[in-house]
C-alpha cells in the first residue's frame, strides 16, 4: 500500500486526480447534471421525416474541409462554433449546449478529465461509436485525426492547435491531449479540442485517397447524415441515418428530424431571396436590410403560408459586416492613415437613408455585451495595460472608444477637413484633386473587395467621399467563392467581414487577430494585424479562471484594438431575421445563438400540407 502511495506522489500533477465528468464549462457549472435527458431547448418526441431545403451563397468543388484546397461543401465543418454549429456528417467528442455560454457534454466522448493543473485533457470514448460503415470509432481515429489536422488543417485549425504539442493513448478507450509548458492553461481548450470532428483513419488510408487533397468522392462519415447525392457546384443532398449509433444520446435526443436536408447554391443574395418566395428553398435569415423592408408582402405572406419573423437577439451582437483594411499594404499600416479613412464614413446618414434605420452605430468587438468596453479603463484593466504604456496610443487611457457623428452629410465636411490634416501627418497631400504621397507622387488607391452586391450599395456613399478628397477608390464584388479566397489570400486593401463573437471568446480572437495567425497562410486574420499587446490580451482571455477576469480581458482588447481603428465603427444588428415557408413544428424555448431551425426544427406534416393547398389556391386565383 505504501509502495502504491509513493508511486502515486512520483507522478506528475496532470496524470493525478483527473476527475470524469460528463461534460465541461468554463467560468461557470454545468446547467445539465450527468443523468438529464435532452437539451431544454429541443422536443424529444419531434416526428423524423420530411424535408429542409436552405440556400448557400457561393459554390463549392470538395467534400474534404480539412485542407485549404478547394470549397468545401456546406454540412461538412470541422469546427463546431456559433456561425457554423451543426455538424451532419461527421460526430465530435463534446457536443456544445446552445444555451449555455461556455459548457459541453459528451458526444463520441461518454466522460472528460481535465488534469487538476489544466495541463492537458482526456476524453473516454464510448464504446458503442460507429462508422457509417459499422467499423467502431476508436482511439486510434483520435489520434489520426489530431495528427492530419496538425500537418494538413487549415490555418484556422493550426491556430487553435498551437498549445497541443502531443496526443496519446491512455487506454483502451481514452485519450489524452497534452498541452506545451508555455500553453495559456484554460478548460477552453478542452472545449475546443472537444468540438473538432473526429475522422476515420481506416478510410482515409485505404489505397487511392489522399486527405491532403481536395475530393469530389462523398467521404465516410459517423454522424446523423450521410451525403445521398450532389451535383459540384450546384446542390448537395444529405439523408438522414437511420441507423446512426448516437440517435438516442442526450445531446442529440429532439435534434436532426428532417429526412433530407438539401444545400442548393446560389450566386448573390437576389437569387436566394427569389429561390425563397419560389418555394425552391424552405427558410433562411434576411441578411438585407432593404430587401427585409420592401420584397416581403406577396400573396403567400398575406394568406399566412409565409411567415417574417424579427427576432431580438439574445448574443453577443459584435459588429455587422465592418470595414477593415489590409495590414500587409504600406500605406494602410499608419494607424494615422486609418483613423482618416474612418473619418470619412458617414455611417449615420447611410443607416438613416439606406439600411432603414434598423442597425445599431456599433463601436465595439464586443458590442451588446458586458465584455464590452465603457468609460475609462477600471483598475483590472490598467493592470492588463499599464506595462505596455509606450506601445499603446494615449487615448487608450482615456474615455471609451467614440465614432464619429455628424448632423448628415453636410455635417461631414468638418470631419473631412479633419481627416486631411491626419492624411498630411502621415505623409500624403491633397493636390490638384488628388491625394498623393508628399515625396513619391503616388496616389492614395483603395480597391474594397465585397461578398455581395447589398455591400455595395452601402459603401457608395463612402466611395464618393474618399473620391472628394482625392483617392482612387474602387469597389469589386466577386463570386462569393473567389472573396473568400482573396481575403484568405490578402489580396486586397479593403473588406467586409461578419463579425459575431462567441459569449467566450478567446481562441476565436487568436484564430483571427494574433500575430501568430497573421503569420498562417489562409488563416482568418484577413487584416493581417501582428500587435504584441493583442497576443498578451489574446492570452488573458483564454487562461481567465472567472467572469471578472474575462471581463477586463476583452475589454482591455476592445480598447486596444479600436483604438488603432483596424475597424471602422459601423453596423452592429440588434435582431435576428428570419423568413420561412410555414411547413414546420418548434420547440416552445429554442435558442437564438444557433441555427435552430436546422438543429430542432421538424417537418410538420398537417401545415405543409396547408402550404401546399394554399399555393394552388393563390394560382387558381391569378
Amino acid at each position: 500500500m505504501l509502495r502504491l502511495l509513493l508511486l502515486l506522489l512520483l507522478l506528475p500533477l496532470s496524470a493525478r486526480a483527473q476527475q470524469f465528468q460528463h461534460g465541461i464549462a468554463s467560468l461557470e457549472a454545468l446547467k445539465y447534471p450527468p443523468e438529464f435527458p435532452h437539451f431544454d431547448y429541443v422536443d424529444p418526441g419531434a416526428p423524423k421525416g420530411g424535408v429542409m431545403r436552405l440556400s448557400v451563397p457561393g459554390t463549392y468543388d470538395s467534400f474534404n474541409a480539412l485542407v485549404q484546397k478547394g470549397r468545401p461543401a456546406s454540412g461538412l465543418h470541422f469546427v463546431g462554433n456559433e456561425l457554423a454549429p451543426i455538424m451532419l456528417l461527421y460526430d465530435r467528442l463534446l457536443e456544445p449546449a446552445a444555451d449555455e455560454a461556455t459548457s459541453a457534454y459528451g458526444r463520441l466522448a461518454e466522460a472528460v478529465a481535465l488534469a487538476p493543473d489544466l495541463s492537458s485533457v482526456t476524453f473516454r470514448l464510448r464504446a458503442q461509436a460507429r462508422w457509417h460503415d459499422g467499423k467502431p470509432i476508436t482511439v486510434d481515429d483520435v489520434i489520426f485525426s489530431f495528427a492530419m489536422y496538425k500537418k494538413h488543417g487549415s490555418g484556422v485549425i493550426k491556430s487553435m492547435l498551437r498549445d497541443v504539442v502531443r496526443i496519446e493513448r491512455g487506454g483502451e478507450h481514452e485519450v489524452r491531449y497534452l498541452f506545451g509548458k508555455l500553453a495559456v492553461r484554460s478548460p477552453t481548450m478542452a472545449l475546443m479540442l472537444g468540438t473538432l470532428a473526429v475522422l476515420p483513419k481506416h478510410y482515409w488510408q485505404a489505397e487511392g485517397r489522399d486527405i491532403s487533397l481536395s475530393t469530389v468522392r462523398p467521404p465516410l462519415g459517423s454522424g446523423p447524415y450521410r451525403i445521398a447525392d450532389f451535383e459540384i457546384g450546384r446542390y448537395v443532398r444529405y439523408e438522414r441515418v437511420a441507423d446512426y449509433w448516437g440517435r438516442d444520446l442526450p445531446v442529440n435526443r429532439g435534434r436532426y428530424n428532417f429526412d433530407i436536408v438539401k444545400f442548393d447554391y446560389f450566386r448573390d443574395e437576389h437569387a436566394m431571396l427569389e429561390a425563397l418566395k419560389a418555394n425552391v428553398i424552405d427558410q433562411r435569415p434576411e441578411t438585407v436590410a432593404k430587401q427585409w423592408a420592401t420584397e416581403y408582402d406577396f400573396p403567400a405572406v398575406r394568406a399566412g403560408l409565409f411567415k417574417k419573423e424579427l427576432l431580438p437577439l439574445r448574443r453577443t451582437a459584435g459588429l455587422y459586416w465592418p470595414l477593415f483594411w489590409n495590414l500587409r499594404v504600406e500605406r494602410l499600416r499608419d494607424p494615422r492613415v486609418r483613423e482618416a479613412l474612418s473619418l470619412l464614413y458617414d455611417f449615420e446618414w447611410t443607416n438613416r437613408v439606406l439600411l432603414y434605420g434598423f442597425y445599431d452605430y456599433g463601436v465595439s468587438l464586443f458590442h451588446g455585451s458586458e465584455m464590452a468596453h465603457s468609460q475609462p479603463p477600471s483598475p483590472d484593466e490598467l493592470a492588463l495595460l499599464e506595462p505596455f504604456r509606450d506601445q499603446l496610443p494615449p487615448r487608450v487611457f482615456g474615455p471609451a472608444f467614440q465614432a464619429p457623428q455628424s448632423s448628415g452629410r453636410a455635417g461631414l465636411r468638418a470631419r473631412m477637413l479633419a481627416a486631411i490634416e491626419l492624411f498630411r501627418q502621415a505623409g500624403w497631400r491633397a493636390q490638384n484633386g488628388r491625394m498623393v504621397h508628399a515625396d513619391t507622387g503616388e496616389q492614395f488607391r483603395l480597391e474594397f473587395v465585397l461578398s455581395a452586391p447589398s455591400l455595395q450599395r452601402t459603401l457608395l456613399p463612402y466611395l464618393d467621399t474618399l473620391r472628394k478628397i482625392g483617392i482612387d477608390a474602387s469597389v469589386r464584388v466577386p463570386e462569393v467563392s473567389n472573396w473568400q479566397y482573396r481575403m484568405r489570400s490578402g489580396t486586397f486593401d479593403a473588406g467586409m467581414s461578419l463579425y459575431m463573437p462567441s459569449e467566450r471568446p478567446g481562441q476565436e480572437l487568436r484564430a483571427r487577430f494574433s500575430s501568430m495567425s497573421a503569420g498562417i497562410p489562409f488563416s482568418l486574420n484577413w487584416a493581417a494585424i501582428r500587435n504584441p499587446v493583442l497576443d498578451h490580451l489574446i492570452d488573458k482571455a483564454i487562461g481567465a479562471r472567472s467572469y471578472p477576469e474575462l471581463l477586463a480581458a476583452t475589454r482591455a482588447f476592445d480598447r486596444v484594438f479600436m483604438w488603432n481603428f483596424y475597424f471602422v465603427p459601423g453596423m452592429s444588428n440588434p435582431h435576428y431575421r428570419r423568413v420561412y415557408w410555414d411547413k414546420f413544428g418548434q420547440p416552445e424555448h429554442p435558442p437564438l445563438s444557433r441555427s435552430a431551425a436546422l438543429d430542432t426544427w421538424w417537418w410538420d406534416a398537417d401545415k405543409a400540407a396547408r402550404v401546399e393547398r394554399g399555393l394552388r389556391a393563390l394560382e387558381q386565383a391569378d
